[in-house]
C-alpha cells in the first residue's frame, strides 16, 4: 500500500522504522518544523525527520494542514492510508478523508482509557497494572475514533515513564504493521469506543513534578517513576531544589516532608501515609547520585529532622 506517515518524536520514529522494514511503499513523511534545541538553540530536525532523511524519503513540514495548499499537496500524493503517531498537528476532516482508507493513529494506551497527550505517564501515576497500544481510525474528536487493533503490556512495579515509553514504541511498530496486514486482507474491523469509560491524559507540566509530601508514599513513588525522565520530580530544602530519581515505599510515620532516617541505603521521608526511602537524587548543579555517594561527599544535607517542601 501507498503510505503517508505523520509523526514527530522518538515514539513515532520507532513506528516509522518498523514500516520501513515492510513491503509497503512509504511515499512521504510529515513532521513538525525543525525546532531550536541544545545550548546553541540551532534548528534541529525531529527524530522522525532524521529517520526519513536517512531512508531517502520526501519530508513535508507544514505549520498547519488546515490550508487549501497543504491539503492539495497531500491529496496529490494519492495515499492509500495515512499513519499518524504523535504528530502534533490537528488533522481537519478534509485531511482525514483524503487517503483511500483514511488515517490510522498509533495511540499509547488501551482506549478509551487515557485519551490525550500523556497516556504513558498518567497510566503509571494512576497505578494502572496494564496499558498498551490502540490502532484507531481517526475521526474529528480527541482520540475518539473506532478501535481497530489492541496490544496490551503489563506495567511493571519498576517501570519508569521512559522505560514504558520505549516498550510501547516497539509495540506500536508491531501493532501498525499487523493492522496494515489485516487492512490489506480485508480483516480490519472497527469497534466503537465506550465514551462513558473514557478518561483523559492531560499534557504534562514541569510544576507537576513538585512533590507534595502530604500524599501517600505509594502515590509519590509512582509519580517519581512516571515523570522519569520528564518532567522529573523535585522537592525543596532550605531554598535548594533537589531532584528525586529513585525511591521506594517503607514503613514510617511523622510530619509529612520530615526526614526520618539517613543511612547509606537511603533517606526516609515521612509522607501523608507511610514513608518514602530516597535512594538516588540530584543536587543543584550536580549529576544524579546514590545516597551512599552523597554521604561519602560529606555534605550535611537531608539530616533527620530536616523538612522538605
Amino acid at each position: 500500500m501507498r503510505i503517508v506517515f505523520a509523526g514527530t518524536p522518538d515514539f513515532a520514529a520507532t513506528a516509522l522504522q518498523a514500516l520501513l522494514a515492510t513491503h509497503h511503499e512509504l511515499i512521504a513523511v510529515y513532521t513538525q518544523p525543525d525546532r531550536p534545541a541544545g545550548r546553541g538553540r540551532k534548528p534541529t530536525p525531529s527524530p522522525v525527520k532524521q529517520v526519513a532523511l536517512d531512508a531517502g524519503l520526501p519530508v513535508f513540514q507544514p505549520d498547519t494542514l488546515k490550508t487549501a495548499d497543504a491539503q492539495q499537496t497531500l491529496a496529490g500524493l494519492a495515499a492509500d492510508v495515512m499513519v499518524v503517531a504523535a504528530y502534533g498537528l490537528i488533522l481537519p476532516k478534509a485531511v482525514l478523508d483524503l487517503p483511500r482508507h483514511g488515517c490510522l493513529n498509533i495511540h499509547a494506551s488501551l482506549l478509551p482509557r487515557w485519551r490525550g497527550a500523556a497516556p504513558i505517564q498518567r497510566a503509571i501515576a494512576a497505578g494502572d497494572t496494564e496499558t498498551g497500544i490502540t490502532i484507531m481510525q481517526m475521526d474529528e474528536g480527541l482520540d475518539t475514533g473506532a478501535m481497530l487493533l489492541k496490544k496490551a503490556t503489563p506495567i511493571q512495579a519498576d517501570d519508569t515513564g521512559g522505560r514504558l515509553h520505549d516498550r510501547l514504541a516497539r509495540l506500536g511498530g508491531e501493532a501498525i504493521v499487523e493492522a496494515l496486514t489485516r487492512l490489506e486482507q480485508g480483516r480490519l474491523a472497527g469497534e466503537p469506543q465506550r465514551h462513558e469509560e473514557a478518561c483523559y491524559a492531560h499534557k504534562l507540566t514541569k510544576d507537576e513534578g513538585h512533590i507534595d509530601w502530604h500524599q501517600p508514599a505509594e502515590v509519590i513513588e509512582r509519580q517519581i517513576r512516571a515523570f522519569d525522565p520528564w518532567p522529573g520530580t523535585y522537592t525543596e530544602l532550605d531554598g535548594q531544589r533537589l531532584r528525586l530519581h529513585q525511591a521506594h515505599v517503607v514503613p514510617g510515620t511523622g510530619t509529612p516532608g520530615t526526614v526520618l532516617r539517613r543511612e547509606r541505603d537511603g533517606i526516609d521521608v515521612a509522607c501523608g501515609e507511610g514513608a518514602l526511602r530516597i535512594t538516588r537524587l540530584q543536587l543543584p548543579g550536580a549529576r544524579a547520585q546514590s545516597v551512599n555517594d552523597l554521604i561519602n561527599g560529606g555534605k550535611p544535607l537531608l539530616l533527620p529532622g530536616q523538612e522538605l517542601r
